[in-house]
């Protein structure tokens, strides 16, 4: 007698193929993988370390020459120029070139994220000198106070809070810039080279992982400065 086979084929019926876009139930039965397997902790915390440390390199460039932009004016003349144009330079554009000032290694990573970081914040903390109130600078020059004095004393502190309130701004920006800095360095840990493997070799659900795990690192950093914040400028919270 002969003999008949069944063969059944399971016929995709979504509109959008699921390595484009998984189910949620796709992607929540990929995090344990991710989680163990691809060291999701190791790549946070190495992000967060490089994030960290552009920021401060940054800030140690971008705090002093504020202060010299707020204080005397031919330096603001200078420099001013140069922050326009800084303002609109495409930063995604300048990942070959700081791969040939500094090739693909954690400094590339790092001088990156200070770029970045400084391009943003410079404008800010500028700003939040400008904007105290002469009355103020005015006070201090007639009580016979020099400018190291007025700066030390009157136009620092009281910029300080909006200052404050820019470093914790662009603290959250280089949680995007990160994806772009690690990239490009296949062999390194961080959440940028986790998306890009995902991409190239799967599983495509890591992708989304990882996404919201930036997504939640950043409002849990934001909510830690926003606690430093209040412990430093209690007097910005009260109710008036």
């Amino acid at each position: 007698t002969p003999k008949f086979i069944y063969r059944y084929e399971v016929v995709e019926t979504r509109i959008i193929s699921p390595s484009v876009l998984p189910s949620p139930g796709e992607v929540s039965r990929s995090f344990p993988s991710l989680w163990s397997n691809r060291y999701l902790p190791k790549n946070i915390l190495y992000s967060f370390l490089r994030v960290g440390a552009g920021f401060i390199v940054a800030f140690i460039v971008v705090f002093p020459l504020a202060l010299l932009m707020g204080t005397f004016s031919k330096c603001k003349a200078i420099v001013a120029p140069l922050m326009l144009f800084g303002g609109y330079l495409p930063i995604p554009a300048l990942v070959p070139l700081f791969m040939i000032l500094f090739g693909t290694n954690e400094l590339q990573k790092v001088m990156f994220l200070a770029f970045g970081f400084a391009i943003y914040l410079l404008p800010l903390f500028v700003k939040s000198l400008e904007e105290v109130d002469n009355v103020y600078l005015q006070t201090g020059y007639t009580l016979g106070a020099n400018k190291f004095q007025v700066l030390n004393n009157i136009l620092l502190p009281v910029a300080l809070p909006n200052i404050f309130d820019a470093m914790r701004l662009g603290f959250g920006i280089g949680w995007g810039y990160i994806i772009l800095a690690e990239m490009v360095d296949m062999g390194s840990f961080g959440v940028g080279t986790l998306i890009l493997t995902s991409q190239r070799r799967g599983p495509r659900e890591d992708i989304y992982l990882v996404l919201i795990a930036i997504v939640l690192m950043a409002f849990i950093t934001d909510k830690i400065w926003d606690k430093v914040g209040q412990q430093l400028f209690p007097y910005r919270s009260q109710k008036r």
